[in-house]
């Protein structure tokens, strides 16, 4: 593979898998970072990554770091998590830079765009970083970008937060013992853009609900103890409790996982990505089981 990919978000966890799978498929690969000095950075430029200081916001730094490229891959970059340590959502941030890459995209003529959005951004959440990725998605769709949209679920990382409690003894959450929650592997998002950039033909103008996993809560709190050896407790958290430690938006979208639920299915990646990580394997993978 020849074609060079410019990928934002490079030094993290969703731009980090892409540009890991982009990598090791022989795609030439540049990556958008802030800051060069930064040792995930380094660590790319050593695999022969291109990297190209720039900033979401600064339009002068993105046509320069677009020129040439064949394909883009970014991702909506705010969180419910984001916007509790911010103080609160600044979802207007993030749908300014995506609709601003997108425009500086359409006019360098980029051949391939993919955009991590979000699962079941197509229908209205009321989860506000859900709803700032939908308006991405229709801001490409009216520019007419050849497009693909990948539409992650709940991140299987998000669990190594709470590690130290889980192999305690205890996964804490606010849903409902047999409320099933929709999981995905990080890595297995890489895999999925660069098998896109792969065959264009094939996804350009597709969107994929992307899930690994349905566990309910029990199940999953079953699974980590078969992982790690010893038992671990599913507790579900008042609501107000989890809202006064992490959020209202947080509390929003675990609201969301509560009463509606991904409509990604498991079966579906699989049928794309045969080696599309469980839980248990995900687990296995990150060294929970010692």
């Amino acid at each position: 593979m020849t074609k060079l990919i410019l990928v934002t978000g490079a030094t993290g966890k969703q731009g980090g898998a892409v540009a890991d799978h982009l990598l090791r498929q022989g795609f030439a690969v540049r990556a958008l970072v802030r800051d060069p000095a930064k040792p995930a950075a380094q660590a790319l430029a050593r695999r022969g990554a291109e990297i190209a200081m720039g900033d979401l916001d600064d339009a002068a730094t993105l046509r320069h770091a677009l020129a040439g490229v064949h394909g883009v891959f970014t991702y909506g970059v705010y969180s419910a998590q984001a916007a509790h340590e911010a103080g609160g959502s600044k979802v207007s941030s993030e749908v300014r830079q995506g609709r601003l890459l997108a425009d500086l995209a359409a006019e360098a003529e980029v051949r391939h765009f993919v955009y991590g959005s979000v699962g079941n951004a197509d229908g209205k959440t009321g989860v506000p970083h859900f709803d700032s990725k939908a308006q991405v998605e229709s801001h490409i769709a009216r520019l007419g970008l050849p497009a693909t949209i990948l539409r992650p679920v709940f991140f299987m990382q998000n669990w190594e937060r709470m590690r130290a409690a889980i192999e305690g003894g205890t996964l804490a959450q606010p849903l409902s013992p047999w409320t099933v929650h929709k999981q995905i592997a990080v890595r297995d998002i890489g895999a999925m853009a660069a098998r896109a950039f792969a065959d264009p033909d094939h996804w350009i103008g597709r969107a994929i609900e992307l899930a690994g996993d349905a566990l309910t809560m029990e199940e999953t709190a079953a699974t980590m103890s078969r992982v790690i050896g010893r038992p671990v407790r599913y507790m579900q958290m008042p609501w107000d409790a989890f809202e006064a430690r992490l959020g209202r938006e947080s509390t929003l979208m675990f609201r969301f996982f509560e009463t509606v639920g991904f409509v990604a299915d498991p079966a579906q990646l699989r049928a794309e990505l045969p080696t599309a990580h469980t839980l248990d394997a995900y687990l296995r993978a990150a060294g929970w089981g010692g």
